[in-house]
């Protein structure tokens, strides 16, 4: 299966329908990569290795004790009207399950706090996801939608994130 193709349009689909519906415009942000969840480890391992043809750089470091791999396109895709050039795949965390398929899309939104974005949606307050807020390095903000959809917000794309990490890898 490539998971590029059908099922990416239909995620996008319904994610942008979701949103609309919580009344959360994303129209005028920049969506800076897609989530894609796999089962097991071992099919974890084989999608990392598929996916390294399709991309022109690869980063894979450890997050709270499983690897998470990031591919930078070759060719951005057009999908839902949008380009995608990053492609998230974590492992699965140890004890949790997930369905294989497109979980979430992480939007970059102005900072300095999440205060503000979620002043403009105080009627979903009880369904943001605050549990990563607080981080060092690009905290983010979660919104649970619906069918184990999330859209997630924060302040710099995974690119420069991504720039920011290897640059304190050389300098440790």
């Amino acid at each position: 299966m490539n998971p590029f193709d059908k099922p990416l349009e239909e995620f996008l689909t319904r994610l942008f329908h979701l949103l609309d519906e919580a009344g959360v415009d994303v129209s005028n942000l920049e969506m800076d990569h897609v989530c894609y969840r796999v089962e097991t480890l071992e099919r974890y391992l084989a999608l990392a290795h598929a996916w390294r043809l399709y991309a022109v750089d690869v980063h894979e470091s450890p997050v709270n004790g499983r690897p998470i791999s990031v591919f930078v396109l070759r060719r951005p895709l057009r999908r839902a009207g949008r380009a995608i050039s990053v492609i998230e795949l974590p492992a699965p965390k140890e004890g949790v399950s997930f369905r294989e398929g497109w979980e979430h899309a992480e939007f970059v939104i102005e900072g300095p706090t999440f205060n503000h974005f979620i002043a403009r949606h105080r009627h979903l307050a009880e369904r943001f996801d605050r549990k990563s807020v607080n981080k060092s390095l690009n905290p983010e903000l979660g919104l649970k939608l619906d069918h184990g959809i999330q859209a997630k917000f924060h302040f710099l794309p995974l690119a420069k994130v991504i720039e920011l990490e290897r640059q304190h890898a050389t300098h440790h």
